[in-house]
C-alpha cells in the first residue's frame, strides 16, 4: 500500500458534499440564479480535485494507492480507511464528470426547489465516490446505504406522476438486499476482529462458509446492478425520475453493485465465486438476451433505455465470472462506457421531453427535419448503445465476448446475440423518433438544441468516440489490479 501525503481521496469525497450542504443551507428559491452558479462551480471544483488521482496514479504499482487511514470508532477497530487501485480510479473521475453534466442539464430546466435539487446531487456525488474509495467494511456500508437517501428524495420530489411509488420501490428493494450484506460484514468482523476489507481478502474461509457469505453479498449487489430477476424496480425508477436522476442512476449507481462484486464477492469468497459462477453466468445471459427482447417492445423511450441498461449490465456480471483478464477488464470497460452512453441517451430523451412533455415513441417522427443537430447526437449515441465499432459501447462488449469465447464457445455465442438485439432496439427507436416525414404539428414546431444542451451532449460525444478509438488509457490503468485480483482468486482455488 502506498500511504498518501495529501488527502486527495478525502477531497474527492467531501468537496461535493461540502458544496451541497452549503447550497442547501444558504440557497434560496427567490434567487435561483445564484444557486445555479454556485452549484456549477461546486461540481466543476469537485471534478478538478479528482484529476490528480489519474495524473499521479502508478499503473505498474500493486496494491492500493493514495491510502488514508485514521481511527474512527476505536473500540470496535473501525477506521476511516480510504484507498484506490486500477479498478476504482476511473469510477471516481466518472462520478465527478457525470455530476458536472447533470448540473449543466438542470440549469434551465429545474425551476422549483433549485437549491435542494442541486444540493442533493452534489451530496450524492460525494457519497458515491466514498463507495469507490472505502477500504473499511463498515465505512463502505455507510456510504453504500447513504446514497439511497438523496436519490430517494430526487425521485420522490422532482419525479413524474407515480414518483412516490417508484421512490419507495427503489428504496425498499435496495435496502432489503443490503441487510444481508450487513450480516455478512458483521460475521467477517467477528472472525477477523477487523473491518479492514484487505484483511478479509487474505482471511481463509472454508467453502461451506463462503457460499452463504457469497449469497449475502449477492443480495445487495444483484439488486443494485440490477440482475434478473430483481430488476423490476429499475424501469419504474427511471420512468418517474427527473432526467438528472435517470442519468446518475444509470451512469453511476448501477455501477456500485458491479463494483461490489470486484471488491467483496470475488476476493473474499473466491472458492464460492468459482463454485457458483455457472449460476451467475446463467442469470447474466438471461439479462442480456431476455431483457434485450423486452426492450424491443417498449413504447416509452425511457423504459426502453432502462431495460437496455439491465441488458448491458448483464455483460458486466458475465465478464466478471469467467475469470480471465479479457472478460474482467471488458466488464469494467463496459461499466465506464455505459456511464457515458446511458447518460447521453437519458439526456437526449430529457431534451425531447422538455419540449414535448412526452416520452412515447409514437408521438415523434421526423425530428431530424426540425432538430438536425440533436438528431446527429441521438443517432451517434444510439449507435454507441448498440455497440458500433469506434464507439465506447463496442470496446467492453467485444472484450467480454472474446473472454467468453476463450471460456466457452457457446457462452460467447449467446453473449454475442446482445449485439444484434442492442442494434435492433436502439436503431428501431432512432428510426421511429428521428427519421421519416414530420409526424405532427408538435414535431414541426420543435426548436433545435441550444448552446447549453449542445455543450453537455458534445462532452459526452467526445468521451464516447475518444474511448472507442483509443481505450488504452482505461485498460492500462486497470491491467495490474485485474491481474492481481485474478491471481488471488486462482491461488485461493488451488489452496
Amino acid at each position: 500500500m502506498m500511504q498518501s501525503t495529501s488527502p486527495l481521496l478525502s477531497f474527492a469525497i467531501w468537496c461535493p458534499i461540502a458544496f451541497g450542504i452549503f447550497i442547501l443551507a444558504f440557497g434560496r428559491d427567490d434567487n435561483p440564479g445564484l444557486v445555479r452558479v454556485a452549484s456549477l462551480i461546486g461540481a466543476i471544483v469537485s471534478f478538478l480535485v479528482t484529476l490528480p488521482l489519474l495524473q499521479q496514479f502508478d499503473n505498474a504499482a500493486h496494491g492500493m494507492q493514495f491510502v488514508e487511514k485514521f481511527s474512527w470508532i476505536e473500540r470496535f477497530n473501525i477506521n476511516y480507511f480510504l484507498g484506490i487501485d486500477g479498478i476504482s480510479v476511473w469510477f471516481i473521475v466518472l462520478t465527478a464528470f457525470i455530476t458536472v453534466i447533470v448540473v449543466i442539464a438542470g440549469l434551465e430546466v429545474i425551476e422549483r426547489k433549485v437549491a435542494q435539487y442541486m444540493g442533493a446531487f452534489l451530496i450524492l456525488s460525494g457519497l458515491m465516490v466514498g463507495v469507490f474509495c472505502a477500504l473499511d467494511g463498515l465505512l463502505f456500508y455507510v456510504f453504500f446505504e447513504a446514497t439511497l437517501i438523496p436519490m430517494f428524495i430526487i425521485i420522490g420530489v422532482w419525479g413524474g406522476a407515480n414518483r412516490v411509488y417508484a421512490a419507495f420501490k427503489f428504496f425498499l428493494y435496495t435496502l432489503m438486499g443490503s441487510l444481508l450484506t450487513l450480516i455478512a460484514i458483521l460475521y467477517l468482523y467477528t472472525k477477523t476482529g477487523s473491518f479492514d476489507i484487505l484483511v478479509w481478502h487474505a482471511f481463509p474461509l472454508p467453502l461451506s462458509v463462503q457460499v452463504p457469505i457469497f449469497f449475502a453479498f449477492l443480495m445487495a449487489f444483484s439488486v443494485k446492478v440490477p440482475m434478473w430477476p430483481v430488476h423490476t424496480w429499475l424501469p419504474d425508477a427511471h420512468v418517474e425520475a427527473p432526467t438528472g436522476g435517470s442519468v446518475v442512476l444509470a451512469a453511476i449507481m448501477l455501477k456500485l453493485g458491479a463494483y461490489g462484486f470486484l471488491r467483496f464477492s470475488l476476493p473474499i469468497t473466491p472458492d464460492a465465486s468459482h463454485y457458483l459462477s455457472g449460476f451467475i453466468i446463467a442469470l447474466s445471459l438471461i439479462a442480456v438476451i431476455y431483457i434485450g427482447l423486452v426492450a424491443m417492445v417498449q413504447k416509452d423511450m425511457k423504459k426502453l433505455v432502462a431495460y437496455s441498461s439491465i441488458a448491458h449490465m448483464g455483460f458486466v456480471t458475465l465478464g466478471f465470472f469467467m475469470f480471465n483478464d479479457l472478460s474482467v477488464q471488458g466488464g469494467i470497460i463496459q461499466m465506464i462506457s455505459h456511464g457515458f452512453v446511458s447518460a447521453a441517451m437519458f439526456l437526449c430523451i430529457g431534451v425531447l421531453y422538455d419540449r414535448m412533455h412526452s416520452r412515447q415513441i409514437a408521438d415523434y417522427g421526423g425530428v431530424v427535419n426540425t432538430m438536425p443537430k440533436f438528431a446527429a447526437f441521438f443517432v451517434l449515441f444510439s449507435m454507441a448503445n448498440s455497440g458500433l465499432p469506434a464507439t465506447s459501447g463496442f470496446v467492453g462488449e467485444f472484450m467480454v465476448i472474446l473472454g467468453a469465447v476463450k471460456f466457452n464457445f457457446w457462452i460467447g455465442m449467446l453473449a454475442a446475440t446482445a449485439l444484434i438485439l442492442g442494434a435492433a432496439y436502439s436503431l428501431w427507436m432512432a428510426k421511429r423518433v428521428i427519421f421519416g416525414e414530420i409526424a405532427n404539428e408538435h414535431v414541426r414546431q420543435l426548436p433545435d438544441i441550444n448552446k447549453r444542451e449542445f455543450f453537455m451532449l458534445g462532452l459526452l460525444a467526445i468521451a464516447v468516440i475518444g474511448m472507442g478509438l483509443y481505450p488504452a488509457p482505461f485498460t492500462d490503468v486497470m491491467q495490474t489490479s485485474v491481474t492481481d485480483l485474478l491471481k488471488h482468486v486462482a491461488i485461493s482455488k488451488v489452496n
